[in-house]
């Protein structure tokens, strides 16, 4: 049975952050929200979980996650990109954006793409979030709460718990969090591709 956390979207309660950033730190799967819709995630370094999340959302080994960041340097420590699109990125994060980039060294590499070594990098627009990996110090490991044969995320936390009760570690309601997936930005090669329209803006990507 998941245990659920009612967390406050504007003043997150730094007990309940605490204590939810030490549930991933020992292997927790989390159901969290962000700025586009609620999302599974976990530890960065934690392979258990992430077959757990795997599990849950029927993914294969050419799913790309996304570590979900706090900010640009962040970012750079496990995405490569250059100077142009370091400009890009700063004046579109936070946001409903997420962008794919060539991995670093310092991304575990199954979380990659098998094949292309490319991983989905994104800084959400949300303060839970913000509290919460401010406290970790390091990204999570994140998949968007998409349930088989379902194209949108989940938003309603109620149903999260209620649904996957028996799959989570953790519920954190933070309330309603938006209907739209995030738009996808490919940036692992020479060129900008959008991928998938979403929230964000698409137009300057194109």
């Amino acid at each position: 049975m998941s245990q659920f956390f009612q967390i406050h979207p504007e003043n997150p309660q730094a007990r309940l952050i605490k204590q939810a950033a030490q549930m991933i730190r020992e292997g927790a799967v989390i159901a969290y929200p962000t700025d586009c819709g609620y999302s599974l995630g976990c530890h960065i370094g934690d392979k258990a979980a992430l077959e757990k999340i795997r599990t849950i959302r029927r993914l294969d080994d050419k799913h790309n996650f996304t570590l979900v960041c706090r900010d640009l340097s962040e970012i750079s420590t496990y995405a490569r990109y250059d100077n142009a699109i370091y400009r890009l990125l700063k004046h579109h994060t936070p946001g409903p954006y997420t962008f794919i980039f060539n991995g670093t060294s310092e991304v575990p590499r199954r979380l990659m793409h098998p094949k292309r070594k490319t991983i989905g990098i994104r800084i959400p627009d949300n303060k839970i979030v913000q509290a919460l990996l401010e406290e970790l110090g390091e990204p999570i490991m994140s998949s968007s709460l998409i349930l088989p044969g379902e194209t949108d995320p989940m938003m309603d936390p109620y149903d999260i718990r209620d649904t996957l009760q028996h799959q989570l570690d953790l519920v954190i309601d933070g309330g309603f969090c938006g209907m739209q997936p995030t738009t996808v930005i490919a940036m692992d090669s020479e060129s900008i591709e959008v991928l998938r329209v979403g929230a964000g803006d698409p137009s300057p990507f194109e």
